[in-house]
C-alpha cells in the first residue's frame, strides 16, 4: 500500500486528492500548518482515514521531521499563498512560501527521500501577460503579479532540482479550477455564494471588478487526478491541464443568477477597488498533450461547474436559516 504526503491538504485540491487517493488504497499523510484558525471542514468527512502532521513550508525541519517518519512514495506540494489580490499586499510572504517553500521542501526531499515521486503544483497565472494564445508547454512565461513570479520561482527550481540531483519531479500547470469547496475570496465563489444570498433576499448588491477578463475554468475533482496520473510515468514531465475553453467573468455571473431566475445585471456593479493593478487578459489552455500521453481529459463542463457551486451554496444558506 503505497504512502502519499499531501501539503496542503486541507485546501480545495488537497482535499479531493486525498479522497481520490484514499480510493486507490493509499496510505494519505496530510500535512498542515498550525495557525491559530485551523479549518477542516473540508476533509471533516475523511479526517479519521488519514494522518495529519504539522509541518510548514517555512521551517525546514518540520519538513525533514515529516518525510523522515513517514517516508511516503508519492509527494504533492499543494500549500502556497494561493490567492493573487493577497499576492500584492503581501509579496514578501507570498515569495516565502509559494517560492522558497519549494526549495525547502525539495531539498528536505533530495536528503530523506530521493526515490519519492514529488509533484509541484504550478499555475498558469505564469504565463500572465500571455505571449502566444492558447497556453501550452512551450509557451515563454511573463508573470503579472507576485503569486505568479513566486509560483514560477517554484516551477523552475522543480526543473531544476530534476535536472540536477535526478529527482522524479513533476510540475502540472494547472488553469484555474474550481469547486464547491474554493475558498470565498476566489471570483467564481465568491459570484455563486453571492448569487445565493441575493436569491434568499440577504443581500441586494455584489460589487465586482474587471467583468472581461477570461479564464480557463475547470472542476477541481478532474485536476487532482491529473496530478496522480503524472507520477505514475515512467519519466518525469510537466504538463498543462485545462479546459482549453476560455468564459469571462460576465459570463460566470449571467450563469450563476441566471441559474436562480434572476438578472445579474440587476444586481452586479463595477467597484474598482476590484480591479488588479496588472490586469492578466486572456488565460486559456493547450492541454493535448495532456490528452495524448496521460490520457485525461475533464469530465465537468463550465455550466454544470457553475450549477454545482450555486446548489452547494444555496443548500448551505438555507441550512444556516433554519
Amino acid at each position: 500500500m503505497p504512502t502519499a504526503l499531501i501539503t496542503g491538504i486541507t485546501g480545495q485540491d488537497g482535499s479531493y486528492l486525498a479522497e481520490f487517493l484514499l480510493g486507490k488504497g493509499y496510505n494519505v499523510v496530510g500535512m498542515a500548518r498550525r495557525s491559530s484558525t485551523v479549518n477542516f471542514d473540508r476533509i471533516q468527512h475523511i479526517q479519521d482515514d488519514i494522518s495529519l502532521e504539522q509541518g510548514d513550508l517555512h521551517d525546514q525541519s518540520s519538513l525533514v521531521s515529516v518525510l523522515e517518519r513517514y517516508e511516503p512514495d508519492e509527494i504533492y506540494n499543494l500549500a502556497a499563498q494561493s490567492f493573487v489580490p493577497t499576492s500584492w499586499n503581501q509579496p514578501v510572504l507570498t515569495g516565502e512560501v509559494t517560492a522558497l517553500g519549494v526549495t525547502r521542501l525539495l531539498e528536505a526531499v533530495r536528503q530523506v527521500k530521493p526515490d519519492a515521486r514529488y509533484y509541484q503544483a504550478s499555475s498558469s497565472e505564469m504565463f500572465g501577460k500571455v505571449q502566444e494564445t492558447p497556453q501550452k508547454e512551450t509557451t515563454p512565461f511573463y508573470p503579472r503579479s507576485p503569486y505568479g513570479v513566486a509560483k514560477l520561482y517554484g516551477h523552475w527550481i522543480t526543473v531544476n532540482y530534476r535536472e540536477s540531483h535526478n529527482l522524479f519531479a513533476v510540475s502540472g500547470i494547472l488553469f484555474n479550477h474550481e469547486s464547491p469547496r474554493r475558498g470565498l475570496e476566489f471570483v467564481t465563489r465568491k459570484v455563486t455564494y453571492n448569487a445565493a444570498r441575493i436569491k434568499l433576499g440577504l443581500s441586494d448588491k455584489l460589487p465586482m471588478g474587471n467583468l472581461e477578463a477570461q479564464r480557463d475554468w475547470g472542476f477541481a475533482g478532474d485536476y487532482v487526478q491529473a496530478m496522480w496520473m503524472m507520477l505514475q510515468r515512467d519519466k518525469p514531465d510537466d504538463f498543462v491541464i485545462g479546459t482549453g475553453e476560455t468564459n469571462t467573468v460576465r459570463k460566470l455571473c449571467e450563469l450563476a443568477f441566471g441559474y436562480l431566475d434572476l438578472d445579474y445585471k440587476d444586481h452586479v456593479v463595477h467597484d474598482k477597488t476590484f480591479d488588479r493593478p496588472a490586469e492578466v487578459d486572456l488565460l486559456i489552455s493547450d492541454p493535448s498533450k495532456a490528452h495524448a500521453i496521460l490520457g485525461w481529459a475533464p469530465s465537468v463542463n463550465f455550466e454544470e461547474l457553475v450549477e454545482r457551486m450555486v446548489e452547494a451554496d444555496l443548500e448551505n444558506l438555507r441550512k444556516e436559516l433554519v
